[in-house]
């Protein structure tokens, strides 16, 4: 139910929807203690209905709480209030990069940018045993000082191990992707290791961090379809164009580079997103023969 501007929780008073996901509700609010604007999400009904998930998610949360990072959104607070579980971040002015690539593909260099800052903030969380499993544009705010990756670990509550439900054999007719959780992650971002219900690693972030950068060069996906089956088949078996199809400035570095993130055997991509940062700070830096970066693509 939708709360209206206002509603208090706890400290926190509601001042207005800022819009509304698989992971729950997003409202702007005021911390009544300390006079700052927050941002609060209130959390899905099966995960306030079940004991186990609360716990891990309250344990989860300590361990989000603690990643201080500039590309990071900050998680400041956790609350349960008349049956509802929220949590209560840091408010981010900005647009998402879904937002962003509307208008189309991004210039080279700001996707040299974003990707190290997005690589570091990886990193970061891997090092402290977090994953995202949910990495895509509309996680992701473009602010004055750089990306900011939203709803970090969260997903990790949700996706524990689900036998036998994945894409790939989900029943007709059902949503394949709330199927195993309502935050398994989104479609066109998920890793094939994601997309057939298998463990996953950080590693997996890398290839959905991958498929972004990939749509911050050419302005498409990388992996299309008529419908979430038909996507998540691409992701197990399809390679995405050639960026140098698309956007023949792009320098080869970073097309190999984005094509390591993308590779289907984890193995073969990145090891760990801190390695995936220096080589993006490489090419940025001029380390390959990439030309002028304000020339590629987008600009």
């Amino acid at each position: 139910m939708a709360l209206t501007s206002g509603t208090k929780l706890g400290p926190y008073e509601i001042i207005a929807p800022l819009g509304a996901g698989g992971m729950g509700e997003v409202y702007q609010a005021r911390d009544t203690r300390l006079e700052r604007t927050v941002a609060i999400k209130i959390l899905p009904a099966q995960l306030s209905e079940d004991a186990s998930r609360r716990q891990r998610f309250e344990r989860e949360a300590k361990i989000i709480s603690n990643l201080n990072h500039p590309h990071i959104c900050t998680l400041y607070d956790i609350g349960r209030q008349d049956g509802m579980d929220f949590i209560v971040m840091e408010y981010i002015e900005g647009v998402s990069l879904a937002e962003r690539l509307e208008k189309g593909p991004l210039p080279t260099v700001e996707v040299l940018e974003y990707g190290i800052q997005l690589s570091s903030a990886l990193d970061k969380a891997h090092r402290n045993g977090v994953t995202h499993r949910d990495l895509k544009p509309g996680n992701i705010i473009l602010t004055k000082s750089g990306a900011k990756l939203l709803d970090f670990g969260l997903a990790k509550t949700e996706l524990q191990s689900h036998a036998g439900i994945t894409l790939t054999n989900a029943a007709a007719g059902s949503n394949p992707v709330t199927l195993a959780g309502a935050v398994v992650g989104t479609v066109p971002y998920m890793s094939p290791e994601q997309v057939e219900g298998k463990e996953v690693d950080g590693r997996s972030d890398i290839f959905s961090l991958g498929a972004v950068m990939y749509e911050m060069v050419t302005g498409g996906r990388a992996f299309q379809g008529q419908s979430d089956f038909s996507i998540a088949s691409a992701v197990l078996v399809k390679e995405p164009a050639p960026i140098s199809s698309l956007q023949p400035l792009t320098p080869p570095a970073l097309e190999r580079t984005i094509g390591v993130c993308l590779a289907k055997d984890p193995e073969a991509r990145w090891q760990s997103a801190g390695d995936l940062s220096k080589e993006l700070r490489w090419i940025a830096e001029g380390g390959s023969h990439i030309g002028s970066l304000t020339s590629g693509s987008g600009s």
